[in-house]
């Protein structure tokens, strides 16, 4: 494509990079911006350099945060005996959405994958067991996506937490097969929950 400016034509490369984000939407992303008062590009701007600066992952369960520790581990309200063990932040989200659990969270920021050279050091996996270790967890509930290798980090989480001799359940499979949990409805996520039952039951 012909661009009568180098600069829209970087904009368009930039916006271009972002996932989902096709050429002719990037295009129709930057015309728009340009349309725009600086001041609203601007704030556009500054929002999503500051985020990129200051917005950090919580100490404890690495969910993000503007400060160490994020909102739901400091909520005295929630139930600290419980830990749900998620993917990504967008599962921890899509929970919330369903305003059906009060427990915490750990995020492992990803699924163990061979073939993406994932594995369990990569991971958030020995912080999670050595959280429970440190006593006060009474029940892990592991909520990945059910797919090969959300089913195989399910399986090495459960194999490492064996000795703690904490309960380690695993969301019912109302949530279909290869899905992922991010993109569950929330009455289907809540009822997931709700059901779970223990991982050497599943």
């Amino acid at each position: 494509m012909n661009y009568s400016s180098q600069l829209l034509e970087k904009a368009v490369t930039e916006i271009n990079r972002l996932p989902g984000i096709g050429s002719k939407t990037a295009l129709r992303l930057a015309l728009h911006l340009l349309r725009q008062d600086e001041g609203k590009v601007d704030a556009l701007a500054n929002s999503i350099v500051k985020m990129r600066r200051e917005v950090r992952y919580c100490n404890t369960c690495y969910n993000i945060c503007d400060g160490e520790c994020c909102e739901i581990c400091s909520n005295p309200l929630r139930d600290k005996s419980i830990v749900c063990v998620v993917e990504n932040i967008q599962d921890v989200m899509a929970i919330e959405n369903t305003m059906q659990y009060r427990g915490l969270y750990h995020v492992l920021g990803g699924v163990i994958s061979p073939m993406d050279g994932i594995g369990p050091s990569d991971l958030q996996i020995e912080s999670l067991v050595e959280r429970v270790r440190q006593g006060g967890v009474a029940e892990v509930i592991l909520a990945l996506s059910p797919t090969m290798e959300g089913d195989t980090t399910n399986y090495y989480i459960f194999r490492k937490l064996e000795e703690t001799g904490v309960k380690v359940t695993v969301i019912a499979r109302g949530v279909a097969q290869n899905d992922e949990l991010q993109y569950t409805d929330e009455v289907t996520l809540g009822r997931a929950l709700a059901g779970r039952i223990p991982f050497n039951n599943s």
